[in-house]
């Protein structure tokens, strides 16, 4: 499996528009487009094995669940780990001939994706600080009273930035892909100490996202109950995230469809705590 030119680009170009606020606002470009469990679709379409990208995505959107930037501050570039890990991962697996969906693969695409969205950190200060310039450019022209120039400023100038940080990484280190791979195969082979080190760190790297997820949305002890509920069927029945997906969303309909009736019985003005007063 090799990556060709224009596959690259096309990479490179999605990981511009999924880092530019101009797509429609964060919504769609950042938390929809960089997210790892849609950059796996879009990278699957591109390369030809829209199962491969589909499973890789979801491994790797595992680790970075919970990934928020408070301030401008991030950990981990997702843009990075969508459009460089996710394509770097699928070679790795079709080099080494594993299977995506295996515990040898999940665990490889989870350490591809730690490892690049480490080295993503450093395109997206790179990204952030060049837009300083034209922060610069943008007041100047409001000082000068020349306010038609900051629709250049807003939504071509910053272009430039994501073209340096990250359509040119993309593209060259997609093309480079295939030739990276074979010479981490050479110096890591399968049945070496570090792929097997590898292999077992990456299975329990995406334990740390859901712990970062559940640190923010666990409030009391009672609110484990559904995690355990989703582990135990896993485990039990061997499902998918998808079906997990599926029954949880008829947990979820079924709990809202009780708690409507229950507030249809309260009077209007009158709460559940004025009930338990009255009697």
């Amino acid at each position: 499996m090799e990556i060709n030119v224009l596959q690259a680009a096309l990479l490179g170009l999605f990981a511009c528009l999924a880092s530019m606020p101009g797509m429609g606002g964060s919504a769609i470009g950042n938390y929809t487009l960089g997210r790892p469990l849609v950059g796996g679709l879009v990278c699957g379409l591109i390369l030809h094995d829209v199962r491969t990208g589909i499973l890789v995505g979801a491994a790797m959107q595992l680790l970075y669940i919970a990934l928020v930037t408070p301030g401008g501050t991030v950990s981990a570039d997702v843009r990075a780990v969508s459009y460089i890990g996710i394509p770097l991962a699928m070679l790795a697996l079709k080099s080494y001939g594993l299977d995506a969906g295996s515990p040898d693969g999940i665990g490889l695409a989870t350490s591809f994706g730690a490892m690049v969205g480490t080295l993503g950190t450093v395109l997206f200060y790179g990204t952030a600080t060049m837009n300083l310039i034209w922060q610069h450019i943008g007041w100047k022209a409001v000082e000068e009273g020349e306010f038609k120039k900051l629709y250049v400023v807003d939504m071509v100038l910053p272009w430039i930035s994501h073209l340096v940080c990250s359509f040119i990484p993309t593209f060259l280190i997609c093309m480079a892909g295939a030739g990276m791979v074979d010479t981490i195969k050479e110096v890591l082979p399968m049945d070496g100490i570090a792929m097997k080190t590898i292999f077992t760190v990456g299975s329990l790297l995406p334990c740390v996202g859901i712990a970062i997820l559940l640190k923010q949305i666990i409030l009391k002890a009672v609110d484990f109950i559904p995690f355990f509920v989703g582990f135990a069927l896993a485990a039990s029945l061997g499902i998918n995230l998808v079906v997990a997906t599926i029954i949880a969303a008829m947990f979820a309909l079924m709990n809202y469809q009780i708690k409507t009736i229950a507030l249809k019985k309260v009077p209007a003005g009158m709460t559940d705590l004025d009930e338990e007063e009255d009697i």
